[in-house]
């Protein structure tokens, strides 16, 4: 019996899940939008595909679903409550694909009682147009989420696709080892507008060295098993990624967007001052781009 999907947020990174899945065509899925697309393109490493959509723009228009997908950046979660008080019932599943360490909590408020699966996405997603986006596989994995039933039933739900997924059970290192990556990659691709080889400068590594150390110790207080050195494996991983892929960050500083802040740099800042550890760098990053995010945002109609 094929099971039912809602894809909320067809950006980056839900455009290449939904047409990873209606590639796959294993599930009755639909795309909840701004705007309605009737065939999305997927521009992917196994080649490059196009598939047909349907696409909701009303929540109204929606009924409950299976598994519920929500790809939106983690500070536009209260815009798409319409969405899953819509789509979410008790039964449904609801993967979070954001950015941060508190996805459940993020989204608690807005689901009649479904069961969230954090998950943590690895692979590099650009949307090159309303309904053309592009897969780059830059880890081992594409996405983890925890090793429970939740979990295996979201490895399932993907299975047949390009994206791989892995079951971890020791999902709170690892939230916070993708953590360190955005907590360098999206402020400093944000903050010069220049894709990822801008940290294959010495003198950026070297900022991205005391940036990490103190994200570091506020990882270790909250939980996560880091490294000696994790610091520099964080750098090491960053220099495997293209050199021309961008970030989330670095293209909504690009297209004037608000910044998805709190839960990446925010995230770090708001942890450290829980456990009493000072952040001195990240918060001035925190400044810097929450002023970028500031204007940004009261430049928009």
């Amino acid at each position: 019996m094929r099971g039912t999907v809602a894809v909320i947020g067809p950006g980056s990174i839900g455009g290449v899940a939904a047409g990873c899945l209606l590639h796959a065509d294993r599930h009755d899925v639909v795309v909840c939008a701004r705007r309605r697309i009737a065939r999305l393109t997927l521009e992917r490493p196994e080649g490059t595909v196009e598939v047909a959509v349907r696409s909701l723009t009303d929540p109204m228009e929606a009924r409950p679903a299976d598994w519920v997908l929500l790809c939106t950046k983690a500070h536009e979660t209260a815009s798409t409550a319409a969405w899953l008080a819509r789509l979410c019932r008790p039964e449904t599943r609801i993967a979070v694909l954001q950015n941060g360490i508190d996805h459940a909590a993020r989204v608690a408020p807005f689901i009649p009682g479904a069961r969230v699966v954090p998950a943590i996405v690895y692979y590099n997603g650009e949307r090159l147009a309303a309904d053309r986006v592009r897969l780059r596989h830059v880890a081992e994995h594409d996405l983890a989420v925890p090793d429970d039933a939740a979990g295996q039933g979201f490895a399932a739900l993907l299975a047949g696709t390009p994206l791989r997924v892995l079951l971890s059970p020791d999902f709170t290192t690892l939230m916070w080892r993708k953590l360190l990556i955005n907590a360098v990659a999206n402020p400093l691709t944000a903050l010069t507008r220049q894709r990822q080889a801008v940290l294959r400068r010495a003198d950026m590594q070297a900022l991205c060295r005391a940036v990490l150390d103190e994200a570091v110790t506020v990882a270790r207080a909250d939980g996560a098993r880091m490294n000696a050195d994790e610091a520099a494996q964080t750098i090491a991983t960053l220099l495997t990624y293209p050199p021309e892929a961008g970030t989330s960050m670095y293209f909504d500083c690009l297209a004037g967007r608000p910044l998805e802040i709190e839960a990446l740099t925010g995230a770090i800042v708001a942890a450290g001052e829980r456990r009493g550890i000072p952040t001195p760098l990240n918060r001035a990053f925190l400044t810097l781009l929450g002023a970028i995010s500031d204007a940004a945002g009261s430049d928009r109609p």
